[in-house]
């Protein structure tokens, strides 16, 4: 087992968590191979590949009984590395057993990536755990300081997160014409098996997390995590935080066609233009943690809320040609605006979370997060199943975009309407002063 002394003065967490943040922002790059692959190799129309896409996120979902369960169940005497061990083996044999096997049924592939998905949502909760834990305790830079690294820290994954985003991404464009969809199952899941053995080699001691009681029942957690969701300024927030997300139909598996099948974009230019938009999320943990920490957090969700909605709109001159028309080429306008688009949907997770954090109460974390990511993940879901019933209703298919315009301006509209009830973010000071 490796101790931090043997790390020469490393601080174990960070690696775990720089590592865990860095393999789950790269996941990008298997997930590219995978909807070129069903769209080339399986010939799936676009409601076809977002609803795929969509379902194979439902494990996600059920993050609060992955959370209960790695609060208060303690394998060989640790509740989180264990789990973030087990999560890493479920996706390393779900991704080698595609690219081994090469499943030709949809069905089969789609059980692949449900497996897949539930052990990235089980490392995820204990990860998240691992965050909120971690910044419970005082900061060290001053002996009398009272302040919490929460922010410091979750700026910290967010950045290492991001970076597993730009090069998987940058090598996702790349490979996606060099290499088969199997090829780069094989190397992702080579690399999640690295993970894996890194990990068990640590012990949880390592990690000096704060102590809390062991063995305390499946029951008396969700018991505490119920008391906790009934808190006023915690449900409140996180309801408005799901709805935010849930009620705008996502049209990303039109959008995909769109630009591959119909403006016949190159994939390497999908690729930077993913890799724009992960340095981007990258920056934009280095602006908050650096300018917007002291920001209310409903002042700044709002605003990205706002902003969500222009680029949307921007979306609807796009297809309509009109950059076209000034000059300005399809390539260039998906590699700038429409990478930042699909980042920028996150950007208010960052804010939300320190926020969250703040608010939970010791000894709730690891069920606390793995709610609040269940309720996103479901609102993605939610999201996306209404994207699917909006292009079918308006007549969009793989070969007629003729309504795209419209379900795009439909889209912003929905992104709006959020902002009415915006009040049910709580402000921090005075969840603070509750609490006191």
């Amino acid at each position: 087992m490796v101790s931090s002394s043997d790390l020469g003065g490393c601080d174990p967490t960070r690696m775990i968590l720089g590592l865990g943040y860095w393999v789950q922002g790269l996941r990008c790059f298997p997930w590219m191979a995978v909807s070129f692959f069903l769209k080339d190799g399986l010939n799936v129309d676009p409601a076809t590949l977002q609803l795929l896409q969509n379902s194979a996120n439902l494990p996600m979902v059920a993050k609060p009984l992955y959370g209960v369960v790695s609060d208060s169940v303690y394998l060989s005497g640790q509740h989180r590395l264990p789990y973030i061990a087990i999560g890493v083996f479920l996706q390393a044999v779900s991704w080698l057993a595609i690219a081994i096997l090469s499943p030709s049924s949809i069905s089969v592939i789609t059980i692949y990536l449900l497996f897949s998905n539930l052990g990235a949502s089980i490392a995820e909760v204990a990860n998240d755990a691992i965050v909120a834990e971690t910044g419970k305790q005082p900061s060290s830079k001053s002996k009398n300081s009272q302040s919490s690294p929460s922010g410091e820290l979750q700026s910290f994954v967010w950045m290492a997160s991001s970076a597993g985003g730009v090069l998987g991404n940058l090598l996702g464009g790349v490979a996606i014409d060099r290499f088969s969809p199997q090829s780069m199952f094989l190397i992702f899941g080579l690399l999640l098996a690295l993970q894996f053995f890194i990990t068990i080699s640590f012990r949880e001691s390592s990690l000096k997390l704060p102590k809390s009681p062991s063995n305390i029942g499946i029951r008396k957690q969700l018991s505490e995590l119920s008391i906790v969701l009934r808190k006023p300024e915690i449900a409140y927030s996180i309801a408005w935080f799901a709805v935010s997300y849930a009620i705008i139909p996502a049209l990303t598996g039109t959008m995909f066609f769109y630009q591959t099948q119909y403006l016949k974009i190159d994939s390497a230019v999908l690729g930077i233009s993913k890799v724009f938009g992960q340095a981007a999320m990258l920056l934009w943990s280095i602006i908050y943690n650096r300018l917007l920490k002291s920001v209310p957090p409903r002042k700044l969700i709002a605003a990205i809320q706002v902003l969500m909605a222009v680029f949307l709109v921007s979306d609807v001159l796009f297809v309509k040609e009109i950059y076209r028309d000034l000059g300005v080429p399809d390539s260039l306008y998906v590699v700038l605006f429409s990478g930042l688009l699909e980042v920028l949907f996150f950007f208010k997770i960052l804010p939300f979370s320190v926020l969250i954090a703040q608010l939970c109460p010791p000894g709730c974390e690891g069920s606390l997060m793995a709610f609040v990511m269940s309720a996103i993940a479901l609102a993605f879901i939610v999201s996306g199943y209404l994207g699917v019933a909006l292009a079918s209703s308006l007549g969009v298919t793989g070969n007629d975009f003729s309504g795209f315009p419209l379900g795009l301006l439909i889209q912003a509209v929905c992104t709006i309407l959020p902002l009415f009830w915006s009040s049910y973010i709580p402000d921090v000071a005075k969840s603070k002063t509750r609490n006191e």
